[in-house]
């Protein structure tokens, strides 16, 4: 039997709590029973420590040794944390002694070639029970990979349901999420939201998008450049009091989901401009019940996934960029994410504004998504669209109403 991993040698890359996180997301983020599996596991590694930490009552944690432990190490450190931990989970020393598992964990960023990379697609893949997610990272720097980096580019291209960039980390690291096959739609309403990178910590209750990291440290960099170029000018004020300002634009609290299983909570924040019937071939026959939010430019912009479900079609639709408040807004560019329910199809339109041009998708099609996950965002006044089937849900807002993404109850499932 061949021991874990069978890929090309090279430099070791470390792996840093953030990137830890990012690589155990899918199985903390499961609520019910689930079975996970860590291939490459070392004793002294964040993403043991992380999977651990993941573990609920009915969970199953398999641990393979990798070429930086051993299997007689990891379960001496696995005896070390208690007998609850020990219990729930096994060690084994090569990849073949393990079972099949909800999830499979990669816990060495793979540095080899793109043959290296599907042999090992192979070999995990066998170990993954139907609707399974795969995770792996990889150096996110040019030259540290032999192939890997853009093989599993091309595996996210066909089988991806999630790409996170890991910055904060010695090595900035890519991580890739893959599912070789369709979930059941259910599954979705057991699952947290999911833990995003791109949403960076500034206190405990208050997260920056990472746009807004990037857009802060532009605005930093000009007021150096400036300081540097014109010393006895005061020039560079201008660029260093805007890096605050704009970093609020991107911020991203953290909010509390409504009990109710029923509920349905807003996609943003904003003002609800309307609540109306109507039909969309796009999505499907029959009436939808849609109701649209306008934000301003002081309000929240990151989005969030109304409903639980499965990502089932992603598209874009071109057009103006009319004030998001005007009946000619229906025309603008707007990125559609259509969900696959337990109670039919459901959609979100992100929807630009004068202002707004860019809008952030995250969920790729294929995806599972909690209610109240955060999806993506919209830069500088927008607005979002909530579809829903017309006969099996109620709105309860109205027109002027103030709403906040995932937290407020826009409609309720009958």
């Amino acid at each position: 039997m061949t021991p874990f991993p069978a890929v090309s040698h090279a430099p070791i890359v470390g792996v840093g709590a953030t990137a830890a996180r990012a690589l155990t997301a899918e199985f903390a983020r499961h609520n019910a029973a689930t079975t996970a599996i860590v291939a490459g596991a070392d004793h002294a590694s964040p993403v043991v420590a992380s999977a651990v930490e993941a573990l609920l009552p009915g969970d199953r944690l398999t641990l393979v040794a990798g070429e930086r432990s051993t299997a007689d190490l990891l379960r001496d450190h696995i005896a070390g944390l208690g007998s609850w931990i020990a219990d729930r989970v096994q060690v084994v020393d090569t990849l073949d002694e393990a079972g099949q598992a909800d999830v499979v964990i990669v816990g060495e960023p793979l540095t080899g070639t793109a043959a290296d990379v599907r042999d090992l697609l192979d070999r995990l893949g066998k170990h993954l029970a139907d609707g399974g997610v795969v995770t792996l990272a990889v150096p996110a720097t040019p030259g540290r990979t032999g192939g890997a980096a853009a093989e599993l580019f091309r595996q996210g291209a066909l089988f991806g349901v999630g790409s996170d960039l890991v910055v904060r980390n010695p090595t900035p690291l890519r991580v890739h999420k893959l599912r070789f096959t369709q979930p059941e739609t259910r599954v979705a309403a057991t699952l947290a939201p999911a833990y995003r990178p791109s949403s960076v910590p500034v206190t405990r209750g208050m997260h920056i998008d990472s746009n807004g990291v990037v857009a802060a440290g532009i605005a930093l960099g000009l007021a150096a450049a400036a300081r540097l170029a014109r010393p006895k000018s005061r020039l560079w004020l201008l660029p260093a009091l805007a890096a605050a300002p704009v970093a609020a634009f991107f911020r991203d609290p953290e909010r509390e989901l409504p009990d109710d299983p029923a509920a349905v909570v807003a996609a943003s924040d904003g003002r609800v401009l309307s609540v109306e019937r109507m039909t969309d071939e796009r999505f499907g026959p029959g009436e939808f019940l849609r109701i649209a939010v306008f934000l301003s430019v002081l309000d929240v912009h990151v989005n969030r996934v109304p409903v639980a479900g499965r990502v089932a079609d992603y598209f874009v639709e071109d057009g103006g960029y009319a004030n998001a408040m005007t009946a000619a807004a229906e025309h603008n560019v707007a990125a559609y994410t259509v969900l696959d329910t337990e109670h039919g199809t459901v959609a979100v339109a992100q929807r630009t504004g004068l202002i707004a041009r860019r809008i952030v998708q995250r969920v790729p099609v294929g995806t599972l998504v909690a209610r109240g996950e955060r999806m993506g965002l919209i830069r500088f006044g927008s607005r979002t669209d909530v579809y829903l089937p017309a006969d099996k849900a109620e709105a309860l807002v109205s027109v002027n109403d103030k709403v906040i993404g995932g937290a407020s109850v826009i409609a309720r499932w009958l």
